[in-house]
């Protein structure tokens, strides 16, 4: 299963879901720091002795859509995978949702459920129907979590026996078949919402590549995430097939999602985008708003990657 599945989180998975983590106090600014859903500071990766990040600072606001653009073998997808530690970093911290996730003690895959991400090759299972790719992640996790709790709840009721004062039991509002239900009624209307909704009991073999990135797309918004990861997700499609994947991600920036976006498309960067960060060499050389960012740029390296790009 994807890495970066994350589970919805309802009722019971916040009941559920009380495992220690590492918690990073707020700055004396508290209302600016509420905003701030991903904070970067000092990330480094490196491969043997090639450092391919140098040392990145970036903050991501609630409802901010981050463009990150630039030439290849610059860092943009290295920066991605390690926002949700697909690639553990060398040294920096990565506050998400304020835990920083770069912490080795963190379990990151509960944080992961959290961050979705949407990749170059859409990474569906061919042997599986749309409908199951959509409801696989958040069906097995609701169960996983049901189990737990129930597990929980069984050695709390024979604590309590001997205890003054018993303790409540975890909520448990859902059986294993309610949940199969939900999860496939909340994917049959993911699909309505892209207009694919006659394409639930069909494999991915028989979609076009535009298809395959919009099911990828929803796949991630299955697990109700607050921040998803796109890594250059129209670079596999052909031209004609750009258009419409764009106009999902467009509809999800319009409807308060918060999302990172690795991209050549400079006119999805310039209209969609709310930032736009240059990368150049490791580093973020240059980051605007986007009319700022391509009407006067400053850093000369981002001067000549514009002229060769616009």
């Amino acid at each position: 299963m994807n890495d970066t599945a994350k589970a919805p989180e309802n009722a019971q998975n916040q009941h559920i879901l009380t495992e220690q983590t590492t918690t990073v106090p707020l700055s004396e600014n508290a209302d600016n720091e509420k905003e701030v859903l991903l904070s970067v500071r000092g990330l480094k990766k490196s491969f043997g002795d090639h450092e391919v990040l140098k040392g990145i600072d970036l903050d991501v606001k609630k409802g901010e859509v981050i463009a990150v653009i630039g030439p290849s073998g610059c860092g943009k997808s290295t920066l991605l995978r390690c926002l949700n530690c697909m690639e553990d970093p060398t040294a920096g911290s990565i506050i998400f949702d304020g835990v920083d996730i770069a912490d080795m003690k963190v379990d990151i895959n509960l944080h992961r459920r959290k961050m979705g991400m949407v990749f170059q090759s859409f990474n569906l299972f061919n042997n599986k129907k749309v409908l199951d790719n959509i409801t696989l992640a958040p069906v097995y996790l609701r169960k996983k979590d049901l189990r737990q709790a129930k597990r929980k709840n069984f050695f709390t009721k024979i604590a309590n026996i001997f205890r003054k004062s018993p303790k409540e039991l975890i909520p448990v509002t859902a059986t294993p078949k309610q949940i199969k239900e939900e999860e496939t009624l909340k994917a049959r209307n993911l699909l309505k919402r892209i207009g694919l909704q006659d394409k639930a009991d069909v494999y991915p073999s028989t979609l076009s590549g535009g298809q395959k990135q919009r099911i990828a797309i929803i796949r991630a918004l299955a697990m109700n995430p607050k921040l998803i990861l796109f890594d250059e997700p129209t670079s596999a499609l052909d031209p004609e097939m750009v258009g419409e994947v764009l106009s999902v991600m467009t509809d999800l920036a319009k409807d308060g999602m918060t999302m990172v976006v690795v991209t050549h498309e400079m006119g999805f960067a310039r209209e969609v985008a709310t930032r736009v960060v240059f990368m150049d060499d490791g580093v973020i050389a240059e980051e605007n708003a986007p009319e700022e960012f391509f009407s006067h740029p400053e850093n000369a390296r981002l001067k000549d990657f514009l002229s060769k790009v616009l």
